[in-house]
């Protein structure tokens, strides 16, 4: 049979862009199929604008910083229209790059909605093509519960594009989307509440991150109350009234929902194709990112296996060896290391405590939390929390945690230590750069002993 196409791509994401642009490089015919912006939801309504909203909050911190270093700054006010015009062009810039990307691979952008009808064909609007391999990289979307009035709230797509700051927001949910925000409004000057349904906030992070988060963000001036959700939602003259599970109201002027991304699936003509979706609407593949249909794959968020850009192009490279470069390549999962951009942000990679003492008959704790030498002068009651964990048996660095300036930065290096099975030897034996944050993760010795009343999992 002869195809259009060697591989379709459908969605012009971060998965999709590097997937079509690397297939073409082999020699490939491809095509990829977009209808909206190309880009997807990092580039265009996720980790880039948020990045670019996070360096602007934390200029009132640096202002107040400052004057312990001898400066006296007087900020002359802030503009949101301004932040949010410049954000938008940079990202004008970055899909005009994209475009641009695509064209000198040499790959057909086709625009429109694409419906999958079998294993090699494809409708684009009024357009059919086919192709010896289909590729479904269609990302996520913010979800929204069944509440009364949720037609009144907002998700992470609507925030980038307010015209106006509020003065006091609402935010729902405990997770990485959540916090970044509430770390950008309070640090731009909104009164910021953080309401999450469930004990402690970053579910799934390790117990003493998660504690010591908390208290670091509550110190800079969030409110964060758990246990609490909201029951209705009450249009006001300005902004909304809040109704909640333990009898209160709050008044706010805008509520935002980060609870959760569900995969773009919908009207993609996946299941009539025969392509098994999971129950939240996923892609179900095998390790090679292959669907139940063989001649159609998927990579990226709307696999649902892990929600984060370099996982997914590291999805599409895989992917690329597998079909283009003959040489099967199964997708890496493990010791994937992981950011939130909070103020203060926090990082990890590995195991968390809880992981390893269920998969490990032993393991050491090494942990330390400090005020770190920028706020001996500015005088910010800010302090830094980092924890190695370690195997009793083999010493090998099962995972590495931190909360506090640069974590990212830093656990990115950490991250190649751990990914390589580097042990707490080793980590001892390399000499850290003094003074740095960072040194801390090679000069920790003294392990953390638990309490006697037994050791927390």
């Amino acid at each position: 049979m002869n195809f259009t196409y060697d591989l379709l791509v459908i969605g012009a994401g971060s998965a999709g862009v590097r997937l079509s642009r690397m297939a073409a490089a082999t020699g490939a015919k491809v095509a990829v199929a977009e209808e909206y912006r190309v880009g997807g939801t990092c580039v265009i309504r996720g980790c880039i604008p948020k990045k670019l909203l996070t360096y602007a909050a934390h200029f009132r911190e640096d202002f107040e910083d400052a004057r312990g270093y001898g400066w006296e700054v007087e900020p002359q006010g802030f503009s949101w229209q301004r932040l949010i015009t410049n954000k938008d062009q940079e990202i004008d810039r970055l899909n005009d790059v994209y475009l641009g990307l695509l064209d000198k691979a040499g790959v057909r952008l086709h625009m429109g909605h694409a419906v999958v009808q079998d294993g090699h064909t494809v409708r684009i609007g009024d357009e059919t093509v086919t192709a010896r391999h289909i590729a479904i990289a269609t990302g996520g979307h913010p979800t929204l519960p069944t509440v009364p009035g949720i037609e009144h709230a907002v998700t992470s797509n609507e925030i980038f594009h307010l015209p106006e700051q509020p003065r006091d927001i609402t935010i729902v949910g405990g997770g990485y989307v959540a916090l970044e925000f509430a770390g950008i409004f309070n640090g731009l000057g909104s009164t910021t509440h953080v309401l999450y349904r469930g004990e402690q906030i970053l579910r799934n992070f390790d117990h003493d991150i998660r504690e010591h988060a908390c208290a670091e963000i509550t110190k800079k001036g969030v409110h964060v109350e758990h246990n609490i959700e909201i029951l209705g939602i009450e249009k006001r003259d300005r902004g909304v009234s809040l109704h909640l599970s333990n009898g209160s109201r709050r008044d706010t002027d805008l509520v935002l929902y980060a609870t959760g991304r569900l995969p773009n699936t919908r009207g993609l003509g996946l299941e009539q194709a025969g392509v098994e979706l999971d129950s939240m609407g996923a892609v179900v593949v095998d390790d090679y990112s292959q669907s139940s249909v063989a001649s159609i794959y998927a990579i990226g968020d709307v696999t649902d296996r892990l929600q984060l850009t370099p996982v997914a192009l590291h999805e599409a490279m895989a992917l690329v060896a597998t079909l283009f470069k003959g040489t099967p390549t199964p997708v890496d999962h493990s010791n994937v290391p992981a950011a939130v951009f909070s103020q203060p942000p926090i990082a990890g990679v590995g195991l968390t405590e809880a992981q390893a003492r269920l998969a490990f008959s032993k393991v050491e704790i090494y942990k330390t939390t400090f005020r770190p030498l920028k706020h001996t002068l500015s005088g910010r009651n800010e302090r830094t929390f980092m924890k190695l964990i370690v195997d009793s048996h083999t010493q090998r660095v099962l995972g590495a945690h931190m909360v506090g300036s640069d974590a990212p930065e830093i656990i990115q290096g950490i991250a190649i230590a751990v990914k390589l099975g580097a042990t707490k030897a080793q980590f001892d034996q390399t000499l850290g750069i003094h003074p740095t944050t960072a040194e801390e993760f090679v000069t920790m010795r003294e392990q953390w002993r638990p309490a006697a009343t037994g050791v927390r999992s």
